[in-house]
């Protein structure tokens, strides 16, 4: 009797074994025609995609090419940017120093960097290690510290002491790259080796991530690697220049592949173990997602329209939400012409993870949700590619009509207040260093900090515009002031002031 009850129990293990695999075939097959569809309505050029479930990889796909000249396939080897998805890895970084009892969260930044310094004393003196990770510091973005100069993370960091104060420490949302650059330099005061060194020997290695590299610029000597592209109104897909600034690496640089990104999702699955190895403990790795800032409307996604969850927040190194009723654990990742998402739902043992190589290929948010959709919830009733696709041509419609008010605000048969040449000198900013504006060929040239160039058209009046960045090809526009003696003291541009060096 006991033996025929083992016997039915056997089969019936194996026949509902089988019907999970026909049901994930089928899972499979349903993501898989929609990612298929998404790059074409979206026209990326090359995308992995990555789910696992119950610490199993159940689906690994790579689709596309990795440059539209060569056409060689992407494969499950091919190194795309991990972007801000990074961060995630850098507080688990910081999590497995609390682990070794070098560091608590609570700790003071100062304690660790002495020479750590904001423009408000009392969040200079009571930043905490945690508040690093959580972008509730008070004070302004200054994401142009690195896309207008490449400063060593040090002088990154001194130089951003002269961003300004917004709200109280804590007391607000400001999404901020430069704390985790930071972050990164604790990492280094405690455990005594580069933030880079660190997660190469504490994760990537146990996590048999071989082909991850830290340090972005490292992917031209590892080769295989995707090109960054970009889909402009006016000019078509375009080869976007890569914008590695590893200053900051620890806020967006870690590049891997779909076969190691399969390994660290496994990983999250099983909450800090892999392959019987607990790399962080249980209640780290709780931490790291348990909801340290309160979002409210401010900096959250777009897709919101479309999820509608009820709450916000973010943990370290993950925004937060509900969705269906469960918590979901997420992150974009975007830099110039890559992109990438992050998504765990932990109760429902379900990790997912795209990248691609087109600047804003929102075809990611559709991905991740079609698979929490298919895998957690047995779901295939949202048609998630077209809900995405309709909500993002909406805001291209939008910068569309943003873009012709441009062009009719521009006031017509204006001229430079001045000659050219007056325009020529040296610009100064404390946070953003130096802008040089000079006369090239008869037009306007401004270089920052030997960094950059831009060529500069004139616009109206005293407002110039330059040609398109190479990263990010957007034009940024120049407006110079005069001074009471009517000559040119100053320029603004996104928003910071340069003034002209006597």
């Amino acid at each position: 009797m006991k033996k025929r009850t083992i016997l039915f129990l056997l089969a019936l293990t194996m026949g509902f074994t089988q019907f999970l695999s026909a049901q994930q075939k089928t899972n499979n097959k349903k993501l898989d025609a929609m990612i298929v569809q998404g790059m074409k309505d979206w026209k990326v050029p090359g995308l992995a995609a990555i789910v696992v479930k119950d610490g199993e990889v159940v689906f690994q796909n790579t689709y596309g090419v990795k440059n539209l000249k060569t056409k060689k396939p992407v494969d499950e080897n091919t190194l795309f940017n991990m972007a801000s998805t990074t961060k995630a890895v850098v507080a688990i970084a910081m999590g497995m120093l609390v682990d070794d009892g070098k560091v608590n969260w609570d700790d003071k930044v100062i304690d660790h960097l002495p020479y750590f310094k904001l423009s408000d004393a009392y969040s200079t003196a009571n930043a905490r290690v945690k508040d690093l990770f959580t972008h509730n510091l008070g004070i302004g973005n200054a994401d142009a510290l690195w896309t207008l100069d490449s400063l060593s993370t040090k002088e990154t960091i001194r130089r951003f002491q002269f961003a300004n104060k917004e709200y109280p420490l804590r007391g607000g949302f400001t999404y901020q790259n430069i704390m985790y650059a930071v972050a990164g330099e604790v990492i280094a005061a405690v455990s005594g080796k580069s933030w880079n060194e660190f997660v190469q020997e504490r994760i990537f290695k146990p996590l048999e991530m071989t082909r991850t590299q830290a340090i972005a610029s490292n992917i031209f000597k590892a080769g295989n690697y995707v090109t960054p592209y970009l889909d402009d109104p006016e000019d078509g897909m375009v080869e976007v220049d890569y914008g590695f600034s590893d200053q900051i690496g620890p806020a967006g640089m870690i590049c891997s592949t779909a076969h190691d990104i399969s390994n660290y999702l496994t990983f999250l699955v099983n909450e800090g173990v892999y392959k019987s190895d607990t790399l962080i403990r249980p209640k780290t790795f709780k931490t790291l997602f348990e909801p340290h800032s309160f979002l409210g409307s401010t900096g959250t996604y777009p897709t919101n329209d479309l999820t509608k969850p009820n709450w916000n927040t973010y943990g370290l190194g993950w925004f937060q939400q509900d969705y269906k009723g469960h918590k979901l654990d997420f992150h974009t990742g975007s830099l110039f012409g890559l992109v990438a998402i992050a998504g765990v739902m932990h109760d429902k043992n379900l990790a997912v993870y795209v990248f691609a190589n087109l600047d804003h290929a929102e075809l990611r948010h559709a991905i991740l949700y079609k698979a929490m959709d298919l895998y957690a919830f047995e779901d295939n009733n949202r048609d998630w590619h077209t809900e995405v696709l309709n909500l993002y041509q909406g805001f291209k419609e939008e910068q569309a009509t943003k873009a012709k008010k441009k062009l009719e605000e521009q006031v017509k048969g204006t001229q430079a207040s001045l000659p050219l040449a007056e325009y020529v000198g040296a610009y100064y900013n404390d946070m953003l260093g130096t802008g040089t504006v000079s006369v090239i060929d008869s037009k306007l040239q401004i270089n920052f900090n030997d960094f950059i160039n831009y060529n500069m058209e004139h616009w109206h009046f005293d407002t110039f515009i330059t040609n398109k960045d190479p990263r990010f090809y957007e034009e940024l526009e120049v407006r110079f002031e005069l001074n009471n003696s009517g000559k040119a003291s100053n320029f603004n541009i996104m928003g910071e002031v340069f003034t002209k060096n006597d």
